[in-house]
């Protein structure tokens, strides 16, 4: 039978394995020891907190056990070999707990460790000093109580958010808790308003644990500086009763000057001061007013106060009463030469001066008596009072006004006798009289009765001149006095008295005065522009004597100017520059005879033929202003003898003018034709061109652009444009020319296209000729060819459809007014050549020997004629030249094998025929 399958035996063997390795086991549980164990072994946990202790051992059958601790338990669970109990309000920094079992009479203990944390819920930062010195040390303190263990703690001083000092504290004792840190810092002034705070880690991360964290609440820290010097206080010594003086109190190096307190105080009486802070400095500022009760010496007081510490100053004060002094007249409107009394009195303790005489003692008045007089008038009386205060003499004074009544006072001072104004600016008239009370003042004319305005600000004009009464008038009486006003004013030069044109007779006796009007009166000069010299006196009038004079007037006032034009009139002359005796007139130039004349006024001038064909004719003269409504000469004014004519109102004179005529060069169509024309190979000769003028012009012509070699005789290449230009005195005209060179006609091209055509087909002849002006173009066909088509021009010949009457010889003929040339052309025109190739048998071989001669005559013949074969051409192959060894007289006609030649037949010279066969 078959034994057991592979997996099965596979499945066995594993059994047994399994079987071997469990034995094994239990002999080596059979032999180790037994024990107790107890989880956690270590644990941290926090202060109040709770935890569970699992007891358990590997005896099978322990006898009891148990778990030793003196925390408080909460609950306990059991089995056969384990004991779970909750320990709660776990306080004590570090408890041991014993789990313990009886196994085989023998006591199986595990000891464990339990330890308690306390995070930092306190953190407090010792509190600071109210104000702290800059410069000076002070204590931080922090305290962290009951937090720990103390090991694992580490705390942090800062000062906002910088760190002061940290410490850790490893190494303390696992039961230590609690931590303080202290330190000295330096106060700074930019401390002032820094907070200081403690912040206090606990790091149980190595036990599996969290970081804990807490800060104290921040401290404000303020510090100060106070300088040790005393205030500054600025104060009157003395303060006179009801009046208010202002007091300063100032001290530098204060920090912070913000917080600063100034107490500022007269005696028992505070001050309410004004403080302004600049930088350090503090500067406070009170008014101090006097009363009646505080009279005496007083002390003022200035106390400033930063950080606990004040700094004083004191001023002595004196106040004290001092009354002004009264002084008193006993008439102050007194009457002139009355008695009045002045007395000065003042205080008890006060010594009074009157007008500088002083009272015999302090407390008594000074007194003064006077027969007052019109002097008197607004006198002032002063009366001053001295008192001595605290070693120092104070003075006031007093003052009074006397008015003295009196009658009216004209003084020359205040009213002059004689006035003098001068014209224009606005003035203020014024004539002041002296009394009291004040006085009117009217001032009048005698005569007129006209007022003058007094006092009141007005244009001072020439009207006011005068002589005025004024009379001044007050209670106390009136004085009268005559005073004289003169308005001065700056000389004029009038029409009248200075006219601005003069006219003066040459050879006459004439003198320059001008008259002027002015206040104080002008004197006035005159000069000739330019000149220095015055003119004076009677003058011999001569033409140099015209032109302008400056006459000005001058007196204290200002001065006037006036210019003072002179003519001088003489009667008319002739001069040869201005009026020449002869005259060429330019034909066509509309220019008129200048004829000017000498004379003032301008004389009036007429020229006039005297004799010949001139005689009467007027001759138009020129102006010296020239107008475009003035005449222009005529074309066809006639020479001659001409009497000029001059007047004015000074007299006459005449002159005789001789007058030719001449004229610049002139060309046209009919003396230079614009367009001439030469003949190809005459001899050459110059252009037609001629030009009228006097005197007659010279004539130049030259061709425009490249000068052309001279030839002998007339070639195409002289034709193109010319310029000629005449010439004489007068001046140049030019004309431009065309010439142009007229040659015979030439057949220049006579070609057939296409060079091999079959009957039925189409071919066309072109004729190309060269001749000026140019060619008519003329056609001879042979008899009988229909269909022709010329172009429009007659230049192109067409045949459709070529049959056998078009065969035969063409003529193209150019002519024009210079002659006649011709070339001819054959078109020839066969049927098939089959018909050689079908002669009889017999008479094959002396046809095939017939034939090959009679084609080597054909060719050799068309050669000399000019004839083209098209098909042998086409058939051999070769280009045989038509016009080569066979030419004629002409020598070089032109063609080949691409097209019919052609040749000139003036004389009957070549013929150039083209062969149309079929295929």
């Amino acid at each position: 039978m078959p034994g057991p399958s592979p997996g099965l035996r596979r499945a066995l063997l594993g059994l047994w394995a399994a079987l071997g390795l469990g034995i094994l086991g239990l002999s080596a549980v059979a032999q180790e020891p037994f024990w107790a164990d107890l989880q956690p072994r270590v644990a941290l946990v926090e202060r109040g907190g709770s935890l569970w202790l699992n007891c358990s051992t590997n005896c099978p059958r322990p006898e009891r056990g148990g778990l030793e601790t003196s925390l408080r338990r909460n609950g306990t669970q059991r089995g056969l070999r384990w004991l779970a109990r909750q320990l709660v309000d776990i306080r004590e920094p570090e408890t041991q707990p014993v789990c313990f079992f009886r196994c085989a009479r023998r006591t199986l203990q595990a000891r464990g460790l339990i330890r308690t944390f306390q995070r930092p819920d306190r953190v407090e930062l010792v509190p600071l000093p109210p104000w702290q010195p800059v410069g000076e040390n002070f204590t931080l303190s922090c305290r962290v109580p009951g937090a720990g263990p103390r090991g694992s703690l580490t705390l942090t001083l800062l000062r906002g958010a910088q760190e002061l000092i940290r410490r850790n504290f490893a190494g303390e004792p696992p039961r230590a808790r609690g931590a303080v840190l202290t330190a000295t810092v330096l106060a700074r002034r930019e401390d002032h308003g820094a907070n200081f705070s403690c912040r206090a880690e606990l790091d149980l991360r190595p036990h599996g644990l969290g970081l804990f964290e807490n800060s104290s609440a921040p401290r404000e820290l303020r510090t100060f500086v106070l300088s040790p010097d005393s205030p500054r206080l600025v104060a009157p010594r003395l303060l006179e009763v009801g009046s208010e003086k202002p007091v300063s109190c100032s001290l530098d190096g204060l920090f912070p000057a913000t917080e600063a307190g100034v107490y500022l105080a007269l005696g028992d009486q505070r001050l309410n001061p004004y403080v302004t802070l600049e930088g350090d400095a503090l500067m406070a500022t009170a008014t101090v007013t006097a009363s009646a009760e505080q009279e005496g010496a007083r002390q003022l007081v200035c106390i400033v106060t930063l950080g606990g510490e004040s700094r004083e100053a004191q001023e002595n004060l004196t106040i004290y009463s001092f009354p002004a002094p009264l002084l008193n007249l006993s008439d102050p409107n007194a009457p002139e030469g009355k008695m009045v009394i002045v007395t000065c009195t003042a205080g008890a303790r006060a010594l009074v001066t009157l007008e500088g005489i002083p009272a015999a003692v302090p407390g008594q008045p000074a007194q003064l008596q006077l027969n007052v007089t019109e002097n008197d008038d607004r006198r002032g009386f002063f009366c001053d009072a001295s008192l001595e205060v605290d070693g120092e003499t104070l003075s006031k004074n007093e003052s009074a006004e006397l008015r003295v009544l009196y009658g009216p006072r004209l003084d020359d001072a205040d009213c002059p006798r004689s006035w003098t104004w001068p014209e224009g600016p606005e003035q203020t008239l014024r004539c002041e009289a002296r009394g009291n009370p004040a006085p009117s003042v009217h001032c009048a004319r005698p005569d007129s009765g006209a007022v003058l305005a007094l006092g009141l600000l007005g244009p001072v004009t020439r009207a006011l001149a005068g002589t005025y009464r004024c009379t001044a008038a007050n209670a106390q009486g009136e004085a009268v006095k005559d005073v004289t006003l003169t308005v001065e004013y700056a000389p004029a030069l009038d029409s009248v008295g200075c006219p601005e044109q003069l006219t003066w007779l040459e050879g006459t006796e004439a003198s320059l005065s001008c008259v002027a009007h002015g206040v104080p009166p002008p004197n006035v000069s005159c000069v000739r522009s330019g000149e220095a010299k015055v003119v004076e006196g009677l003058l011999l009038v001569a033409r140099e004597d015209a032109g302008t004079y400056r006459c000005e007037a001058t007196n204290a006032r200002g001065s006037a100017a006036k210019n003072v034009a002179v003519t001088v009139e003489y009667g008319p002359s002739f001069e040869e520059l201005s009026c020449p005796s002869n005259w060429t007139w330019v034909q066509g130039s509309g220019q008129l005879f200048s004829c000017e004349v000498d004379g003032k006024p301008e004389p009036s001038v007429e020229c006039v033929g005297s004799e010949g064909a001139s005689e009467g004719a007027v001759l138009p003269l020129a102006s010296s202003n020239p107008n475009p409504r003035d005449p222009s000469i005529a074309s066809d004014l006639t020479p001659g003898i001409y009497i000029c004519n001059a007047t004015n109102r000074h007299g006459s004179t005449v002159k005789t003018v001789v007058v030719s005529a001449e004229s610049s060069p002139q060309m046209d169509e009919s003396t230079c034709p614009s367009h001439q024309t030469w003949l190809e190979g005459a001899k050459p000769v110059a252009l037609a061109c001629t030009a009228r003028g006097q005197p007659f012009p010279q004539v130049h012509c030259s061709r425009e652009g490249a000068p052309q070699p001279e030839r002998q005789r007339v070639s195409r290449e002289d034709a193109g444009t010319y310029l000629c230009v005449a010439t004489n005195a007068h001046g140049t005209d030019s004309r431009t020319i065309t010439v142009g060179v007229e040659y015979r006609p030439v057949v220049a091209e006579l070609a057939a296209s296409p060079s091999s055509v079959r009957p039925g087909g189409n071919f066309t002849l072109t004729c190309r000729a060269e001749a000026w002006p140019p060619a008519q173009i003329s056609w001879r066909a042979p008899p009988g060819a229909l269909n022709i088509g010329l172009s429009s021009n007659n230049s192109t010949l067409s045949v459709a459809g070529a049959m056998g009457s078009h065969g035969g010889e063409y003529e193209c003929a150019a002519t024009n007014a210079h002659g006649r040339h011709a070339r001819r052309i054959t078109v020839r025109v066969a049927g098939p050549w089959l018909w050689i190739a079908v002669g009889g048998a017999a008479g094959g071989a002396a046809l095939l020997a017939a034939g090959a001669g009679l084609a080597f005559y054909v060719q050799s013949t068309a050669c000399k004629k000019g004839e083209y074969n098209v098909q042998e051409a086409e058939s051999s192959g070769e280009a045989v030249c038509l016009n080569g060894a066979g030419g004629g007289a002409g020598g070089s006609a032109e063609g080949g094998p691409e097209a019919g030649a052609a040749a000139e037949s003036p004389a009957g010279g070549e013929v150039f025929a083209i062969q149309l066969t079929s295929a």
